[in-house]
């Protein structure tokens, strides 16, 4: 950094965040440079994932929390995106409130929502007070969260309606497979952990076959988050890729795919899934959208955000040609018809930019919440006073501190958990198979 060149640092720690925390950069910032920094840990993207998203970093590092928060120049940039948990929105306002305390100018500091907002709602919202904007999805979202600010004492004009920043690409053509351009196509977007168990998503895996015994003129896609090894937003159990494998005499038109999710909607005809984003990026194109009611419609499986949106059906409903098709309304409550969600955002960034902005503070402080701050932001390096963690000081001289132990045992034997689920289990079944 320190170029005459704008510049936005983009901090993401998984895939889907990545994705979110770029194109916002790009939507509110289009004419800056990308300082990309990845934070390390299990859940990281790996090249393919970032190079996906195809905004290519004009610089990319991968750090620690506290190491971020002490980056040379890091104050120097202009706009900083925080595409990273809740707890560690509140991990680096904390921070760098500290570090910035004495700072005339800072970057503005804007974070949000990679997806759909229905769980955690006060939580995660509290958690991202601070930020100098906070971006919300939809009008109902900025709704919700400005009522939560207010209702704490927050200010409620940090909350900025947006939308999904991936919302785009062309509109669908109905007529396309009519006219033999190719095939109708069904697509059924995966996710890491809903379902969770291994039953239900061999039973999604048998549907989708059956759908494609059933329909042999479709081509029915089993859209695939990530490859095995790779890390994700949320931890997939039972992967797809494995399961199919273990799928007897899958149809030919059944097919696993990789790729961009923009690019695959390019060629769908219908979008299935049970609560991915993806739904949302269908729904914006026009394009019809199932989502799944097999396994319930529940909180867990964040399906329950769609009641009232026309879209709620099973594959025994997909499999006698159903093709749903969104509410009058509802696309245009949550965001997902507006020509330019941005421009508010843009507009806030425009005003903020190079003004002598207050020193950064989020709402929990160690004054007043000594006891929940303690618990959140020690174990991302950062201690109660803002500074990083000395090594070997994870309990950041609080209280209480001999917990930590216990807990980095628990979190150490969770990533050998995910490496041998990830690397030696498929190893393991391709010996077997051999």
């Amino acid at each position: 950094m320190g170029s005459a060149r704008p510049r936005a640092v983009v901090f993401a720690d998984s895939d889907s965040r990545w994705k979110w925390a770029a194109m916002t950069a790009r939507q509110i910032a289009p004419d800056h440079a990308v300082d990309a920094r990845f934070l390390r840990g299990d859940s990281m993207p790996s090249q393919r994932q970032i190079d996906e998203v195809g905004i290519v970093p004009d610089t990319s590092r991968v750090v620690s929390l506290p190491e971020l928060v002490t980056e040379p120049g890091l104050a120097e940039a202009d706009l900083l995106v925080l595409g990273v948990t809740g707890g560690s929105v509140l991990a680096v306002i904390h921070a760098l409130g500290t570090a910035w305390r004495e700072r005339e100018h800072r970057p503005v500091v804007v974070t949000g929502y990679v997806g759909v907002v229905y769980e955690n709602v006060v939580d995660g919202a509290v958690l991202r007070v601070g930020a100098d904007i906070v971006l919300a999805n939809s009008a109902a979202d900025a709704d919700t969260l400005r009522d939560i600010y207010a209702g704490v004492g927050a200010d409620p004009k940090a909350v900025v309606e947006s939308a999904l920043p991936y919302l785009g690409g062309k509109r669908y053509d109905p007529e396309a497979w009519r006219r033999g351009e190719r095939p109708f196509t069904v697509c059924f977007a995966v996710q890491p952990s809903v379902p969770a168990s291994r039953e239900e998503r061999v039973g999604i895996l048998a549907k989708a076959a059956r759908h494609a015994r059933l329909h042999p003129d479709r081509e029915v896609l089993i859209k695939l988050r990530n490859r095995p090894g790779e890390g994700v937003t949320h931890t997939e159990a039972y992967s797809y890729e494995e399961l199919f494998g273990q799928l007897a005499d899958p149809p030919a038109n059944l097919k696993l795919l990789y790729g961009e999710m923009g690019g695959v909607l390019d060629r769908t005809d219908l979008l299935v899934t049970v609560s991915s984003t993806a739904a949302m990026e269908a729904i914006h194109r026009s394009i019809p959208t199932g989502i799944l009611t097999d396994f319930g419609i529940r909180e867990a499986h964040g399906n329950h955000f769609f009641v009232s949106s026309g879209l709620l059906t099973s594959w025994q409903e997909l499999d006698e040609g159903r093709l749903p098709t969104v509410a009058p309304g509802w696309a245009e409550q949550h965001g997902l018809t507006g020509q330019d969600p941005y421009r508010e955002a843009r507009d806030r960034y425009a005003a903020l930019r190079g003004c002598a902005l207050p020193p950064l503070r989020p709402w929990y402080t160690p004054e007043r919440h000594g006891d929940y701050l303690g618990n959140v932001v020690p174990r991302r390096g950062i201690g109660l006073d803002g500074l990083p963690l000395a090594a070997g000081d994870p309990a950041g001289g609080r209280p209480g501190g001999r917990r930590w132990p216990g807990r980095l045992l628990r979190r150490g034997a969770g990533r050998v958990y995910r490496l041998a689920r990830r690397r030696l289990g498929p190893a393991l079944r391709r010996l077997a198979e051999d």
